[in-house]
């Protein structure tokens, strides 16, 4: 191994991820302080907003997905120095993410309490999951440009900006939380509603600055007219997957989470305490690195070079796999502690404090699959990690928890079993892809297409 090309990388991949990494500190930390403020009301309070999250994780799918095939593209033709296709892929992706989030407010509006019933909750979750869930799904496309926005400028090597941004916007959604969920400042005590109005008046406040940013001169992006119909049509045929895993995802979530409710609403309340520590420790590091693999990974091939493209992707995991798998060992040994945070109530600390260190344990696992599946989508590839989520959430996530836990009757060690091995499976799936499948035909394919690739280069350097 090359350990000096290594660290060259690694020191890259610090510059790309560590403004992600704030952002997603932020966005983490908004969302934990929404918890913490949410678990001051009732344990039903706690239920109702992780039951509602769950399906306002749907319009954040689709943004992360029509995002992905924004950071796909918009790399790959940096990297070509097509600044024309690149802003019109830009363009093209906010316009759809708009389009793709009205659909959302509809369904927040008239289904909301249909969809928290759903799992069998009792009647005072019901009416405030219902109600969270109308306010947040109604700037569902706001989300979108916001998400698709970030990730467009991200492709561009431009993790500064959106990070500048999110801080701003996830600090006023925290404040926001506090003042309007506790009635500080002589404003009203709004308890969950106040947690909603927060989190939604930030999402519009974000998707507006990266529109200016977009719009102004200090970003290499900027917009376009659209004209071409294949950057549309490789937007969407990059996205989709993209979006189908997302989806897969989520879906597999309802029965799990009504399994966990079988077992009891303190296991159900320490399962989303627990991966909410997590995914605040851990998720920053995760979804830095998944970027900063995307830009790396489609700025080498924009530029016609696979090997470098390769060695980008595996050196970026490795790194995870060493700063992640720490931190997820520490989260181990500090749960207790941790978990004593969120919540005074024995039994649910207990859940939580047993998940807490199963999402520990499983942290290397996740950081790699993070990591290959953005590589792979730097390249355009996104059904491999299509596959290698959505079979691991319902053959393992799901599937192993529910027989093991319901059928075999190990009640919720066997959802530990699950969670635990479907992030193994994840991580592996898509190794097998990244090292052994044909991703960089398939990206050099997609660029002659929309006619950004440099052919002429690539027979005589014979990297291709």
């Amino acid at each position: 191994m090359d350990r000096t090309r290594v660290r060259r990388v690694w020191k890259r991949v610090v510059r790309l991820a560590w403004p992600v990494m704030a952002e997603q500190t932020f966005r983490t930390a908004m969302r934990t302080t929404d918890i913490v403020i949410t678990a001051l009301f009732s344990p039903a309070a706690v239920v109702a907003i992780g039951l509602a999250d769950l399906y306002a994780r749907f319009p954040l799918r689709v943004g992360l997905g029509l995002g992905g095939g924004a950071i796909a593209l918009s790399s790959q033709d940096t990297g070509a120095e097509a600044v024309g296709s690149r802003d019109e892929a830009v363009t093209q992706a906010l316009l759809l993410g708009v389009l793709a989030g009205l659909p959302f407010v509809i369904a927040g509006v008239f289904f909301g309490d249909v969809a928290i019933a759903v799992f069998g909750a009792g009647d005072e979750v019901i009416r405030l999951g219902s109600v969270y869930l109308a306010i947040i799904l109604a700037t569902a496309p706001a989300r979108h440009v916001a998400l698709i926005g970030a990730r467009a400028l991200q492709g561009t090597g431009d993790t500064r900006t959106p990070m500048y941004v999110n801080i701003a916007a996830n600090s006023l959604n925290i404040a926001g939380s506090a003042i309007l969920g506790l009635g500080l400042l002589g404003a009203p005590r709004l308890e969950i509603v106040g947690v909603g109005i927060a989190t939604a008046a930030a999402n519009v406040f974000t998707a507006g600055l990266l529109l200016f940013a977009v719009y102004g001169t200090w970003t290499d992006a900027n917009f376009a007219r659209p004209q071409d119909f294949t950057i549309a049509t490789q937007l969407l045929r990059v996205s989709t997957p993209r979006m189908a895993e997302g989806f897969g995802a989520e879906l597999a979530q309802f029965p799990f989470n009504a399994l966990l409710l079988g077992f009891g609403e303190a296991v159900n309340a320490g399962f989303q305490i627990g991966r909410r520590v997590y995914q605040q420790v851990t998720g920053p590091f995760s979804r830095g690195y998944n970027v900063a693999a995307s830009v790396l990974v489609g700025q080498s091939l924009g530029d016609g070079d696979p090997e470098t493209a390769r060695f980008d992707g595996w050196a970026v995991t490795g790194l995870g796999i060493v700063t992640v798998g720490t931190v997820g060992i520490t989260l181990v040994g500090l749960a207790e502690p941790i978990v004593s945070l969120f919540t005074d109530d024995p039994e649910t600390a207990r859940f939580a404090v047993d998940f807490t260190r199963v999402y520990g344990l499983a942290a290397m696992g996740l950081v790699s699959f993070s990591a290959l599946s953005g590589s792979l989508q730097g390249a355009s590839e996104t059904r491999i990690p299509f596959f290698a989520r959505v079979s691991g959430m319902f053959v393992f996530f799901l599937g192993a928890s529910w027989v093991l836990g319901r059928t075999l009757e190990f009640g919720p060690i066997g959802a530990y079993i699950g969670v635990f091995l479907a992030y193994l499976w994840m991580a592996a799936v898509t190794a097998w892809g990244f090292e052994f499948t044909g991703w960089a035909d398939r990206a050099a394919s997609l660029m002659t297409e929309r006619g950004t690739a440099p052919a002429d280069q690539w027979p005589e350097s014979g990297r291709w």
